[in-house]
């Protein structure tokens, strides 16, 4: 009995990231086809609609806005409203919390050799983390601190992390990706151990 309920276990961890990972895409979609027909309907008629149709025109929406964000005048818009928007307390710390949170995400399109490092938080005791500010301490410590880095430490199985300000002479730059490194980090480094 014990043995069949292994190996249930074992088929369940087999399925269920694939099967959450497709759901979640499902759900995805769906919501951006609700959203995106209902703006379609409202603006042509029902007989152009077809099924996907909201989700085709949502992605050619977001390639129009990935293109405009390029362009220096949408930049310069969009950095007026996010100033004006940081003015209002409360949003301006829900704002940066998500520009941050994000920002640590789109860490690999880094191509500094030192973006991810292996951090000594003590003697013979490593962290993976990932370099976000050289200057920081710079701006806002004392002379005797601004040569720390700041770095970033993930935490296993959470969203969430630690920002910590080290001398430069503690940090190991890994000949890793950002991505591998993030997910080495994210899951304990598990999912390295099978391969």
């Amino acid at each position: 009995m014990k043995r069949i309920f292994t190996l249930a276990l074992q088929g369940l961890a087999a399925v269920l990231p694939v099967a959450l990972t497709i759901y979640l895409v499902y759900w995805l979609l769906l919501k951006m086809e609700r959203l995106a027909s209902a703006a379609f309907l409202y603006v042509m008629p029902r007989e152009y609609y077809f099924q996907g149709l909201g989700v085709i025109s949502a992605f050619f929406v977001l390639v129009g806005i990935g293109i405009l964000v390029k362009v220096y005048v949408v930049r310069y818009l969009i950095r007026m409203g996010e100033a004006l928007l940081g003015r209002i307390p409360l949003v301006k710390s829900v704002i940066g919390a998500i520009k941050d949170f994000m920002r640590v995400f789109s860490l690999a399109d880094s191509t500094g050799a030192e973006s991810v490092v292996l951090v000594e938080v003590q003697e013979g005791m490593h962290l993976i983390g990932f370099v976000t500010g050289r200057n920081i301490a710079q701006r806002m410590m004392p002379e005797d601190k601004a040569s720390l880095v700041g770095v970033y430490l993930p935490m296993s199985y959470q969203i969430g992390g630690y920002t910590l300000y080290v001398p430069a002479e503690k940090l190991t730059p890994l000949e890793i990706g950002v991505e591998e490194a993030m997910r080495i980090a994210l899951t304990g480094g598990i999912q390295n151990q099978k391969k």
